[in-house]
C-alpha cells in the first residue's frame, strides 16, 4: 500500500513535471538559437535531462497507480491490467518519454572537454613543448613489463 500511495502521489505531479520539462526544452532551444557558449548549453542540456527523467518516472508511476495495489504482488493481475486502455495509454506515454530522454542523452547534450585532460595543442602547462616522449601504450597497460 505504501508503494501504491507513493506512485499515486508522484503520478499526481505528472502535469507539473511535464510543464517543467517543456520549459527546460524551450530554454535549451532558445539558447541554441542564440548560439550560447558550450558551458551554458551543457547546463541547459543537463537540466532538460533531469526534467525528462522526472516526468518519465511520473508516467511510469501513473501506470503502476492505474494498475492498482494488487499489481505489485500479483503478476497475473498486473499483466491483465496492462492490457486495459488507461494503463496502455500510460505505458505508451512513459515509453515515449523514455525514448525522448535517451535520444536527448545521445544527441542533445553538448560535450565539453574536461579541464584535466591537458591542453589540446600538445603543449605542456608551462607553455613549451613536452620534452619527454610519451610512454608506449603496452608499457602503461602491462605492469609486469615495468
Amino acid at each position: 500500500m505504501d508503494k501504491h500511495a507513493a506512485d499515486v502521489a508522484l503520478a499526481g505531479r505528472f502535469d507539473e513535471l511535464f510543464a517543467q520539462a517543456r520549459l527546460a526544452e524551450q530554454a535549451l532551444r532558445e539558447a541554441q538559437a542564440a548560439r550560447a557558449d558550450a558551458a551554458e548549453l551543457l547546463r541547459l542540456g543537463k537540466e532538460l535531462d533531469a526534467a525528462l527523467t522526472a516526468v518519465m518516472r511520473a508516467a511510469f508511476a501513473a501506470e503502476r497507480a492505474e494498475i492498482g495495489p494488487q499489481g505489485y504482488e500479483d503478476r497475473i493481475y498486473r499483466r491483465k491490467a496492462l492490457a486495459t486502455p488507461k494503463v496502455r495509454a500510460w505505458s505508451m506515454e512513459a515509453q515515449r518519454l523514455l525514448t525522448l530522454r535517451e535520444s536527448h542523452r545521445l544527441t542533445g547534450i553538448v560535450r565539453v572537454p574536461h579541464g584535466g585532460l591537458g591542453p589540446p595543442d600538445g603543449l605542456s602547462p608551462g607553455g613549451s613543448a613536452a620534452t619527454s616522449a610519451p610512454a608506449k601504450p603496452a608499457d602503461n597497460l602491462n605492469p609486469a613489463r615495468a
